[in-house]
């Protein structure tokens, strides 16, 4: 394994390929897959940071079939033993790709044990990917529920009703 100072170095190069990206929407694709793939073959072949990164950029440039293996393939290589937050968000990623190709049961059952992981910054995003996935199974109600719960601690006024409004969407009697 490299040092922590060539870690650190390599991680800002790829946070800095994604920023580009991300604030030009005219970057071609294929470019784009091409930075981050020599970013990551920098890294040992079956290493999970390099299997995620090539999977977040296949999924970014519109090939969730293509980000799906490659997101399955870091989880089980260990991403979250690496880094908790990339496997939460791999995870995340990884149920709207199977989504987007007609999986979207499979994001349901990967995501659902997302609700009872410790606190952080993706809870919201985990909400919102599961409604998606939930929607697309006819389930809208319960995907309206998971986003207004999400939404309700954001807002500045009316979080006890908003609160009670989610569960009153899944209890019985609703």
């Amino acid at each position: 394994m490299i040092g922590d100072k060539d870690d650190e170095d390599w991680a800002e190069r790829v946070a800095a390929a994604w920023a580009g990206f991300e604030a030009d929407p005219e970057q071609d694709g294929a470019a784009f897959r091409a930075v981050i793939d020599a970013l990551a073959g920098e890294l040992p072949e079956d290493s999970p940071q390099a299997l995620f990164e090539r999977a977040c950029a296949w999924d970014s440039t519109g090939h969730s079939e293509r980000a799906v293996p490659l997101y399955r393939r870091a989880l089980a290589g260990g991403l979250s033993g690496v880094s908790g937050y990339q496997g939460r968000r791999a995870r995340i990623q990884l149920a709207s790709s199977l989504r987007n190709t007609g999986r979207a049961e499979e994001g349901v059952a990967l995501l659902t044990p997302e609700l009872d992981a410790p606190s952080d910054e993706l809870d919201d995003a985990v909400r919102a990917t599961l409604a998606l996935c939930l929607a697309s199974l006819g389930r809208e109600r319960e995907g309206l529920a998971l986003v207004l719960g999400a939404l309700a601690p954001h807002l500045p006024r009316y979080r006890r009703s908003m609160a009670a409004y989610a569960r009153g969407l899944v209890e019985p009697g609703g």
